[in-house]
């Protein structure tokens, strides 16, 4: 990394990596997927010395936006996610919120749209749309870094379920192939659970 600090934080009863991403530069900080325990966030990010400055949502599930309202409520800060996930976002069947246990939904501030170019935290932030794991699932890269938030389109050696609302296994191959494997090689992929890997570790090794 030249100017990003990322802290993981695994989180809820689904294991969920929260990204914390801090430009050393500016102390700016993006905060992506935040699946539960706000508090933990909040003293995580106190220890940085960050001035968070948004939320980014790979998706809409609910193990990835349980500490959403919180962080918004505290900081004052957008959250952000892709248009074609709205849906899901704010449907407590489609989110699965419903399925685990009490439902919930989450609406989002700012909506992006696929290949937009996202100026945050000192940093452009390249969207990706990637669906499959749901239909507005979707990648954050950052090329000056060498970094891919991939959510859970993309795991190491493996990639993320389709059989959910919304999913399509057939649309993950695709967007996999033609959105994240035509990315350098030596893209760190930061995925939504699990350890961390790289483009060209799956595009040699991963059976899918």
């Amino acid at each position: 990394m030249k100017n990003l600090q990322i802290e993981t934080m695994v989180l809820s009863m689904m294991a969920t990596n929260c990204y914390l991403a801090m430009n050393r530069e500016t102390k700016k900080l993006l905060i992506i997927d935040p699946a539960s325990s706000p508090e933990r966030i909040i003293s995580k990010i106190e220890d940085m010395g960050a001035v968070p400055e948004a939320v980014l949502l790979t998706h809409g599930h609910f193990d990835h936006i349980g500490a959403v309202d919180a962080l918004r409520e505290k900081y004052g800060i957008p959250v952000c996610v892709l248009d074609q996930e709205q849906e899901v976002c704010e449907s407590e069947e489609k989110n699965l919120s419903m399925m685990f246990g009490r439902g919930f939904t989450v609406k989002a501030d700012r909506f992006f749209h696929d290949k937009e170019i996202a100026e945050l935290a000192g940093m452009q932030v390249h969207v990706l749309h990637t669906p499959g794991h749901t239909l507005g699932g979707a990648c954050y890269y950052i090329p000056e870094e060498s970094v891919l938030f991939s959510g859970d389109t993309l795991f190491c050696c493996s990639v993320g379920r389709t059989d959910f609302p919304t999913g399509s296994m057939s649309r993950l191959h695709e967007a996999i192939h033609t959105r994240l494997f035509v990315l350098p090689e030596d893209t760190l992929v930061l995925p939504g659970h699990n350890e961390s890997t790289s483009i060209g570790y799956e595009k040699k090794y991963n059976p899918y």
